[in-house]
């Protein structure tokens, strides 16, 4: 687990709710303070859908909200000529992109071990922090999957010009 402090604010938040940067994030649980507090649950509620909706692998991938589809959403809450006081959005990275990055390291796991790498993105009304971790369906003695994706978070960052700086 590594945090990362955003050093162009404006650029992220540009990059976070107007742009597709983070669009490979489904979205766990977001809260946004400004006027009100705003509570997101990012969990599908499948029985919203129809049977067949459930069913349909492109319709319900995930049991979590795509980041894409509730970015338009955050950004009418924050947007505005206040700054917001604070929010939080806990994002975790698509299962494939996740799968590709441990077997690329030489991790080997069907699954069992590494359940979501996950990035909480936390605002203070100044500073944007970034911090990144794992949920796992059981304790792991080995860093391997943590490093992993640590190292790939850097890159991720750096290939799409984010600026920021370990803390």
């Amino acid at each position: 687990m590594k945090t990362y402090q955003i050093s162009n604010l404006k650029d992220f938040m540009n990059k976070l709710l107007l742009s597709d940067v983070f669009d490979c994030f489904l979205l766990e649980e977001g809260t946004i303070v400004t006027a009100n507090a705003f509570q997101i649950d990012g969990h599908i509620q499948k029985n919203f859908y129809t049977k067949e909706e459930q069913e349909d692998p492109v319709l319900c991938p995930y049991d979590f909200s795509l980041w894409k589809n509730v970015r338009p959403l955050c950004f009418q809450l924050i947007k505005g000529k206040r700054t917001p006081l604070s929010f939080k959005f806990i994002l975790l990275l698509f299962p494939g992109h996740m799968a590709r990055i441990l077997e690329q390291g030489g991790f080997q796991d069907n699954g069992s071990l590494v359940k979501y790498f996950t990035l909480a993105i936390r605002f203070d009304g100044t500073n944007a922090t970034l911090t990144t971790g794992l949920s796992t369906n059981t304790f792991l003695m080995d860093k391997m999957p943590e490093q992993l994706w640590d190292d790939a978070f850097c890159k991720f960052l750096d290939k799409r010009q984010i600026s920021w700086e370990e803390s």
